[in-house]
């Protein structure tokens, strides 16, 4: 069994999440600005469908991405160079959750609108950013996650080109790098972003991290340099 969360209660220690489903913490609550916040100080994020009770997670191991870890291969190296398009940051935040959100295959989205309105208000915050690829005058892809001090928590990202997404993560990756960012977290394992750099990590080691992470000093103007791949 895990916990129901009510009220102001504190969420439980991370070592109590399940190993099955992995990671699993507890349920209930809200997703107001302050506890999404406190769960990400913590190590724990949301991830539930739509009308269900909120889930909240801290997967061990816990897969992440050292900004100065992400793998360019000859191909992307070459897209990076390419003019074509053009990196904005935080100019269309909600149309990046939605196109995130957008179905893939048979299965349906944890991106619905509970969690679009409270990711929408950490924006408002200054706490939630995106970073999008524009082709053309159209937004051809993204990804979006919340920052803290100098921690990044990537959320979801999508491409409605060829490689938009993966543009969107290189730019993240090479100026959080710049900015003294130490991890940006992946949450869970997939072949694809194993493919670009990221690895898992004992939960422990997370955890330990992300608490010196967390209090850092913000970056006060989220603006990416323009020559990051000049």
């Amino acid at each position: 069994m895990i916990p129901w969360i009510t009220g102001n209660a504190p969420f439980p220690p991370v070592e109590q999440a399940l190993r099955s489903p992995s990671g699993l913490l507890a349920a209930g609550g809200g997703l107001s600005a302050p506890r999404l916040l406190e769960a990400y100080r913590h190590g724990i994020f949301p991830w539930f469908s739509a009308g269900e009770p909120i889930l909240w997670w801290s997967p061990d191991p816990r897969m992440v991405l050292i900004p100065g870890e992400f793998r360019i291969s000859r191909s992307l190296a070459k897209v990076l160079r390419n003019t074509s398009y053009e990196v904005r940051c935080d100019s269309a935040f909600e149309r990046v959750m939605r196109g995130c959100a957008a179905p893939r295959g048979e299965h349906g989205t944890w991106i619905h609108e509970d969690m679009i309105a409270a990711y929408c208000a950490l924006h408002e915050m200054g706490c939630a950013h995106s970073v999008e690829v524009w082709t053309g005058g159209r937004l051809a892809g993204g990804l979006y996650g919340i920052a803290i001090g100098r921690m990044f928590y990537g959320e979801s990202m999508f491409s409605h080109a060829s490689n938009a997404s993966k543009i969107a993560l290189a730019h993240l990756a090479r100026q959080l790098e710049r900015w003294q960012f130490k991890m940006i977290d992946c949450q869970m394992n997939t072949a694809h972003l194993a493919s670009l750099g990221a690895r898992e990590i004992p939960r422990s080691e997370f955890i330990a991290r992300l608490q010196e992470l967390v209090h850092c000093a913000p970056v006060s103007h989220w603006q990416f340099d323009t020559d990051l791949f000049a």
